[in-house]
């Protein structure tokens, strides 16, 4: 089941910082880069973050999220969480479905590690398209990718005709 968490600082808000530090754990190990932001982030720091996340609950453990922000159409991708006991599930791709089909967007943008070659993976094969790779700290790359809602891109075409 997929469901909105509002208030972070609720019990599913404590599960999700908690989910959040044992995700990127494993992502900070495949990347060897340990002092990514979400395992820096203080809880404080997290529950006002402003963020909207997407939660899948697998029974009555929470088995992942999807956070983002939006303005003007253009949503971010904020952070990708799936707890290590639920990789390879499917968990991250309903989650990306789910965010597309129920938030109205005009183009999403999502940021992940160059190295973290399964989130690069998911996104390709969701139809985002890698847009460049930035150097943001001494041995650390993120790759950049963008989707085009095709409506818009449709409507676009149509409008400037």
């Amino acid at each position: 089941m997929i469901m909105r968490i509002r208030d972070l600082e609720s019990d599913y808000g404590q599960q999700l910082f908690k989910l959040q530090k044992e995700a990127y754990k494993v992502e900070a190990e495949m990347i060897g880069f340990a002092d990514i932001p979400p395992l820096l982030e203080t809880y404080e720091q997290f529950i006002h973050c402003h963020e909207t996340f997407l939660c899948y609950l697998k029974g009555d453990a929470l088995a992942g999220a999807i956070s983002y922000t939006k303005e003007n159409g253009q949503m971010l991708i904020c952070r990708m969480i799936v707890h290590p006991d639920y990789f390879r599930q499917g968990i991250a791709d309903a989650l990306l479905h789910a965010l597309q089909l129920h938030v109205d967007w005009e183009k999403i943008s999502v940021s992940t590690g160059k190295m973290n070659l399964p989130a690069r993976n998911l996104y390709e094969k969701n139809g985002f398209t890698h847009k460049e790779d930035v150097e943001v700290a001494p041995r650390l790359s993120i790759s950049i990718y963008e989707k085009q809602h095709s409506f818009y891109v449709c409507h676009d075409k149509k409008h400037n005709e």
